[in-house]
């Protein structure tokens, strides 16, 4: 068996495929200067919450709306996405592509505002899905506080949990990679979380309390 997967990742993360509505959102998130979610990455979250059918999902990081409109997309009907950011802009982005997809807007709760300030204010076991695509800088705080607010079974999606690729190469130092290195390493060794780590996109780290 071959051990260079780079040919399988390829083909894996040129499978998804997207409407008009997910691509003006990248559009969007291009305009203003965001990073989103791969198209497989945003398939994978639609297939995780079509599985789970959640309730209550946060996100950490709105950007323009590519990662809030694959999750709405698997989430049942009477759900509710809190999604938040603090770039005004982002969040206006990202309420025009709910908006574009027909989702009504009490399916979606946007704040604006830092994450570290905003998830502690938010109740604890309370939440079904957190998903974590924010600065890196303060993203072990975000899956402490995430971790706080998952009711027994819920699940903590945490992207970039690979760090374009760098965070298997022990030589590789940066600051951001030894940081998501560190959150990677954390979660797998909690005792109240069942975990996975995926390649898919720039890597997702899966977390189910138990």
């Amino acid at each position: 068996m071959t051990t260079d997967k780079t040919t399988s990742w390829a083909y894996c993360e040129a499978y998804a495929t997207e409407d008009e509505t997910a691509l003006r959102a990248r559009e969007r998130s291009l305009a203003l200067r965001l990073d989103p979610v791969t198209p497989a990455a945003a398939a994978l979250l639609t297939v995780l919450v079509s599985a789970a059918r959640p309730a209550t999902v946060v996100e950490v990081g709105t950007g323009a709306g590519v990662s809030g409109l694959a999750l709405l997309r698997g989430m049942p009907s009477d759900s509710v996405l809190t999604t938040i950011d603090t770039d005004i802009r982002a969040l206006r982005a990202a309420r025009d592509t709910f908006r574009e997809a027909g989702f009504e807007t009490k399916r979606t709760r946007t704040i604006s505002g830092a994450a570290g300030l905003v998830l502690p204010r938010l109740t604890e076991n309370a939440y079904d899905m957190v998903f974590v695509d924010a600065d890196i800088e303060n993203t072990a705080d975000y899956v402490i506080e995430g971790a706080r607010l998952l009711r027994r079974g819920g699940m903590l999606v945490v992207n970039d949990a690979l760090h374009q690729d760098l965070v298997p190469q022990p030589a590789q130092r940066q600051e951001e990679t030894v940081i998501m290195r560190e959150v990677v390493r954390t979660l797998r060794d909690e005792p109240r979380l069942s975990t996975a780590l995926l390649p898919t996109g720039t890597g997702m780290l899966l977390a189910v309390r138990r």
